[in-house]
C-alpha cells in the first residue's frame, strides 16, 4: 500500500515536535475513562493557538498516530476497526491498545 505524501510542516505547525504532538495524545487519553477513544481533530485544536487553526496540524497528528500504533502503543480505528491513520476513508479515532 502506498501511502500519500504529506506536505512540508509550514508556520506555527512545523514548531509541533513528534513528541511534542504524542504527549498531546497521551495527556489527552489520561484525562478520559480508559476504554474511550478521541479525535485527532481534538489533538489538533488542542494543539493550535487559541482561535488559531487546527486543520494545518491534522496530516502531522495523523502521521504521529500512525507512527505509535505501529509501535503498538496507540490504536487507530474507523468504525471499531483497525486502519492506517494515513490512508483514507473518513474519520478515525485514536485510543489506548487494550490489556489482553
Amino acid at each position: 500500500m502506498t501511502r500519500p505524501t504529506l506536505p512540508p510542516m509550514r508556520g506555527h505547525e512545523a514548531g509541533a515536535t513528534a513528541s511534542a504532538i504524542e504527549a498531546k495524545i497521551f495527556e489527552m487519553l489520561a484525562a478520559r475513562d480508559p476504554s474511550s477513544t478521541l479525535c485527532p481533530s481534538e489533538v489538533a485544536r488542542a494543539l493550535a493557538a487559541v482561535g488559531g487553526a487546527w486543520r494545518p496540524w491534522m496530516p502531522r497528528v495523523r502521521q504521529v498516530a500512525q507512527a505509535l500504533a505501529e509501535q503498538q502503543r496507540l490504536v487507530v480505528t474507523r468504525g471499531g476497526v483497525p486502519v492506517d491513520a494515513l490512508a483514507g476513508g473518513g474519520p478515525i479515532r485514536l485510543g489506548l491498545p487494550r490489556e489482553a
